[in-house]
């Protein structure tokens, strides 16, 4: 206790440094922390790469969905603080004279801090994209091929790298995270992706493996839980505390909570299974369609248009129970938009144009 409440204190001094001497940044910083957002991944990224290369693009979800799961469990277990709300109930400054932290409206995430899930679920997306590149790079073999792919090869990584630092300072800038919680992230996500490279078996995962996986994922996460809750430990505690030392109510959002993220990646994850298994998907992406590049740019141009109409959908949020359940609903339909809607009406549409043609 007193070694964390040291790390804690050195941590705030750093967001205090950063906050003071960054402020110039605040602009990149907040916007850094709006990349590292784990539901881009199902908003942007995915669209992109499911349409260019869909073994790369199934793989993205399973690594979102599964990383994501990962963290909520790991912020069951470490009970990690945020420091927004910690420099307020410590007891290790003398006086009663806690820190000033400024807060800011992404500041007051409602869940355990550690590790870091915007931090983890960007570097797990970042990994499987570069990575995804650089096998594209691999196979040259003659000479001048070599040292291009070398340069690919640094400059990818360099990119990722300093993407993951961004968003770690930016998590640690506005108060949200400790040092230590953004570098615990980025590290376990780098793990999670690095499992999906040798799990060639969710290519060809049915329907029925897509819903075992799902009700497994649920269940182990609620019966974790409740089992705790049984045991009089209470896996919510951190959200009367977000609740408390927010510095404004309106920033406190039902959708930062443990089982809103839950319940969003099982729906991703859903509806990527739906839409994989669906005769649409069938028809359009396996058609002869498919390997045209008008047929690929046109898809995810329809696939990111249609997904920013989805973003004004509001969710009623006065009754947890309906959130949830049109949370899910929400959340399903957008991989199965990507992955079956979209492609099948530009399959339509230029098998149309074709015969008019003829």
């Amino acid at each position: 206790s007193i070694k964390m409440d040291l790390l804690h204190s050195n941590g705030v001094l750093i967001i205090q440094h950063l906050q003071r001497d960054y402020r110039a940044y605040q602009e990149f910083l907040n916007f850094m922390s709006h990349v590292g957002d784990p539901r881009n991944i199902f908003s942007i990224y995915f669209p992109l790469w499911f349409q260019l290369n869909q073994v790369v693009g199934t793989k993205m979800i399973w690594v979102a969905v599964i990383g994501d799961w990962f963290n909520l469990i790991f912020k069951w277990m470490l009970f990690g603080h945020r420091p927004y709300w910690w420099v307020q109930e410590t007891m290790i400054y003398p006086n009663q004279s806690s820190p000033c932290l400024e807060q800011f409206p992404i500041t007051c995430e409602t869940g355990p801090g550690s590790p870091s899930g915007h931090a983890m679920g960007s570097s797990c997306v970042w990994y499987v994209m570069v990575t995804a590149a650089l096998s594209y790079t691999v196979r040259w073999k003659n000479k001048s091929a070599v040292t291009l792919h070398r340069l690919t090869w640094s400059f990818l990584w360099s990119i990722f790298w300093i993407i993951q630092i961004s968003v770690c300072i930016s998590r640690v800038f506005i108060a949200t995270h400790f040092p230590h919680q953004v570098i615990l992230g980025v590290f376990a996500g780098i793990l999670v992706a690095e499992a999906f490279e040798h799990t060639p078996a969710i290519q060809t995962a049915s329907l029925r493996m897509y819903i075992k996986t799902n009700l497994f994922l649920f269940i182990f996460a609620l019966g974790f839980y409740l089992v705790l809750k049984l045991l009089d430990i209470d896996l919510l505690w951190s959200v009367p505390k977000a609740k408390k030392w927010c510095a404004n109510p309106d920033w406190i959002n039902i959708d930062t909570t443990p089982f809103a993220g839950l319940v969003r990646n099982l729906g991703a994850l859903f509806g990527l299974g739906l839409g994989i298994n669906s005769e649409m998907f069938i028809t359009s992406c396996k058609g002869k369609n498919s390997c045209k590049l008008s047929f690929r740019v046109l898809c995810i141009a329809a696939s990111l248009a249609t997904l920013q109409l989805y973003n004004f959908i509001k969710i009623p949020t006065h009754t947890e129970y309906l959130f949830y359940i049109l949370s899910f609903c929400k959340s399903a339909a957008m991989p199965l938009t990507v992955v079956a809607l979209v492609p099948y009406c530009v399959h339509s549409l230029m098998r149309t144009t074709e015969k008019k043609l003829n």
